[in-house]
Formats: C-alpha cells, sequence, structure tokens
C-alpha cells in the first residue's frame, strides 16, 4: 500500500496523484514490486479499483511493448484477479472475476486454497474492510516523502503492527513490512 508520510494512503477524493512524482523513480523500488508479484498468482481488488486498475495495465501491456512498467503489466493481466462488489457481478478485463459472497468467507476459502500469495491492490475502502477484518498476514507499507494534510487511510481503528523490515529508496520512499502483532 502506497501512504504518504502523514499516514494516507489516498487523499480526501480518493486521489493518488503523489504516488508517482515526476524524476522520483528508483529501480530497486520498481524491482520490488515486480518480485513481489512475481511472488502471488491472484490479485484482490475492490470494485472502485478494478475498472481503471485493470484497463490501465492491460493498455500498457497491449500498447506500450517498450514501457518500463511492461514486465509489471503483463503480471498484472495474466494473474487471476477477483473484484469484490455486493452491486456488479461483472466487470470487464482479462482474467477476471467478480465475487459477491461475503468477503471474510471468501477470502478465508482463498487463502487455505494451493498456490501462491494473494496481492491486494485495493482501493482504500477495500483494504480497510480486509483489515479490518484481520485478513491480512502482511503489511507492505510504502512511505512517500510527501504529506497531503487530509486524507483516507485504511485502518479505522487501532492496529498494532510489528516491524519486520524496512529498505530507504534513493527516491526517498521508505518499504516497511509489518506483520500483525
Amino acid at each position: 500500500m502506497q501512504m504518504t508520510i502523514d499516514g494516507f494512503a489516498a487523499g480526501p477524493n480518493g486521489e493518488n496523484d503523489w504516488v508517482f512524482l515526476p524524476g522520483k523513480q528508483d529501480p530497486a523500488a520498481f524491482q520490488f514490486g515486480i518480485d513481489l508479484a512475481s511472488g502471488c498468482d491472484t490479485l484482490l481488488l475492490g470494485r472502485k479499483t478494478a475498472p481503471e486498475f485493470v484497463a490501465h495495465w492491460e493498455n500498457v501491456f497491449d500498447n506500450q511493448p517498450d514501457s518500463p512498467w511492461n514486465p509489471f503489466a503483463k503480471l498484472m493481466v495474466n494473474h487471476r484477479k477477483i473484484a469484490f462488489s455486493r452491486t456488479e457481478t461483472a466487470i470487464p478485463g482479462r482474467n477476471l472475476e467478480v465475487e459477491n459472497g461475503d468477503l471474510a468467507t471468501v477470502v478465508q476459502a482463498l487463502k487455505s486454497q494451493p498456490g501462491k500469495d494473494l496481492l491486494v491492490y485495493g482501493g482504500v475502502s477495500f483494504v480497510r474492510s480486509l483489515v479490518g477484518l484481520n485478513l491480512i498476514d502482511e503489511y507492505y507499507i510504502i512511505v512517500n516523502p510527501v504529506a497531503i494534510g487530509n486524507g483516507l487511510s485504511i485502518f479505522k481503528d487501532r492496529k498494532v503492527l510489528t516491524l519486520e523490515s524496512s529498505v530507504a529508496y534513493t527516491n526517498g520512499k521508505v518499504l516497511n513490512k509489518y506483520l500483525p502483532a
């Protein structure tokens, strides 16, 4: 989860334009994203995030073969994706399923299946629901060197975590891996 230095995962209206500031890329951070995605085989998405997320990465994969993001886009397109929704029954996208069942029941069932890890790509309210239900096993929080003053958090209640590792990147971002305490 990308987060601002003042603890927000998005601006008050869901803005995340602060995540990819111009001139602020770091090859090691980029490689970490690819490695993390390579270690999973299923992506979990919220209903609001899924359409834009899927369309973006399909566009990069299909139309930008020379983009440095293409290897990541290939993973995003080819992985199984499950969008959770109480209202939608279909969302366009390759390898994308829509799940209308109880979030906790479905995620626990997915966790018990053989295969690689599950990886969550949001959005904020979806991740907040997973956090509130104690369904997150590892938190990868990328703290960005920007404060926005007001916004949306993935945490609704107190959550005690244990820091397992921390890596600082040349672009000023810090990746913290936390485990539930």
